[in-house]
């Protein structure tokens, strides 16, 4: 299951149900895919695609939803 969280123009930002318990975001676009920590601060775990330019664009979605985000892991985790 991956619970999508926010839609902000062609990113989509989503976490897989059973995937490492380390809060992060996956996100996808037609260009490739990214995942994000979200802690201790906001950076590029992975990037599958995307140009430095998209990965920019990626981090300031992520940075722009941060709460959001986090608000959907506890809700959907309980931690």
């Amino acid at each position: 299951m991956a619970p999508t969280i926010v839609r902000d123009g062609q990113f989509r930002l989503f976490f897989f149900s059973r995937e490492e318990p380390r809060i992060h975001v996956h996100v996808s676009h037609p260009h490739g895919e990214a995942k994000f920590w979200l802690t201790p601060s906001v950076h590029l775990a992975v990037n599958v695609g995307f140009s430095p330019v998209e990965i920019r664009q990626a981090h300031a979605v992520v940075q722009a939803h941060i709460q959001e985000i986090e608000d959907a892991w506890h809700r959907h985790f309980g931690r």
